[in-house]
């Protein structure tokens, strides 16, 4: 009889991404053959599989750009707004259901950005992870100190949100602390991913406030200058820069520019020597031309969303180069 020392007989077929490898061993005292077979698939079986990406859903390309800069490589990211899209109003296609449906987290502006189209999507998904309170629901308002929160709401206001102005990832500093909160968020849904999460963060931060630096100065000499806009997107950026965006094309917030209206903005620009007029890609650059052509003002055409004009696709510190740089020649005389 043989010795159980010399005849181990097994046979086994392990998984691995690269196929079944079957192999069996006679005894130990294997052939040559055998036995690089047998070296061959212990490195295969020692082969770490492949890294599991964060799924996650993010309503808005700025918030998109800010958790590419956090998760990297670890996050399979899908972005429900167009760059060139009115966030209040996006169509809300079926297949965003199912974006969400597969999701392990969203990430949402919050504070009512989203509130005229999210919440039948997160509805239909059906998804416990994506559930109010859950760890895969995550609101980049958290933590931010939101500005014109309305004391009453009342629609003869216009399109007011009750939590505040949304648009405040147009704010550097939000912008740092919206990065810390994905950070920390991400590294309670992949913990073996924390400390890339949390160098990542540290690099876009080093970033992010050395070009704060550059911005300030390049708006520095025009504290206190006025700008017209279309819509009111911008008192985060206003009290950063110290710039005055106190009078719009609209009349109240969502409400379409009149003729009455936009002959009271002429008159006030004429009388306060403002020639600068800033205009999203969602936005009627006809009407700004008008009143632009009335008062020789200059039309900037400007973005919120990395990728909404040409020149910003990069990320969310290219595209407030853009945007700084664009209002600086523009306040400064040029085109």
């Amino acid at each position: 009889m043989n010795s159980p020392n010399l005849d181990l007989c097994c046979r086994r077929t392990p998984r691995h991404p690269l196929g079944a490898l079957r192999w069996r061993c006679a005894s130990l005292a294997a052939t040559p053959r055998r036995a690089a077979w047998l070296a061959l698939a212990a490195c295969l079986l020692a082969v770490p599989a492949a890294q599991a990406k964060l799924n996650v859903v993010v309503t808005t390309p700025d918030l998109a750009a800010i958790a590419q800069a956090v998760g990297g490589d670890r996050l399979s990211l899908t972005t429900l707004t167009k760059p060139g899209e009115d966030p209040h109003f996006v169509d809300a296609k079926p297949s965003f259901i199912v974006k969400l449906n597969r999701a392990d987290a969203l990430i949402e502006g919050g504070a009512e950005l989203e509130l005229g189209w999210l919440p039948p999507l997160v509805e239909g998904a059906r998804n416990p992870k994506l559930a109010p309170g859950a760890a895969g629901r995550i609101a980049a308002s958290e933590g931010i100190e939101m500005l014109e929160v309305p004391a009453t709401l009342d629609r003869s206001g216009g399109d007011l949100h009750a939590a505040g102005n949304p648009h405040f990832l147009i704010d550097p500093a939000n912008a740092r602390l919206a990065a810390a909160h994905l950070c920390a968020a991400f590294c309670k849904l992949d913990q073996d991913g924390s400390a890339t999460y949390r160098a990542a963060l540290a690099e876009f931060t080093q970033r992010l406030d050395e070009r704060l630096v550059s911005w300030q100065a390049q708006l520095a000499p025009f504290r206190g200058h006025h700008v017209v806009a279309y819509h009111n997107l911008w008192p985060y950026f206003a009290r950063r820069f110290g710039l005055a965006f106190d009078l719009f094309l609209e009349p109240k917030p969502g409400i379409p520019p009149t003729p009455a209206h936009l002959a009271e903005v002429i008159g006030r620009m004429k009388s306060d020597h403002v020639r600068v007029i800033v205009v999203e890609p969602f936005q009627n650059r006809k009407t700004a031309q008008t009143v632009a052509a009335a008062t020789g003002a200059v039309v900037v055409n400007v973005t919120q969303y990395p990728g909404g004009v040409k020149g910003t696709e990069a990320g969310y510190l290219e595209m407030m180069d853009y945007l700084v740089g664009s209002l600086a020649r523009a306040l400064a005389g040029g085109k």
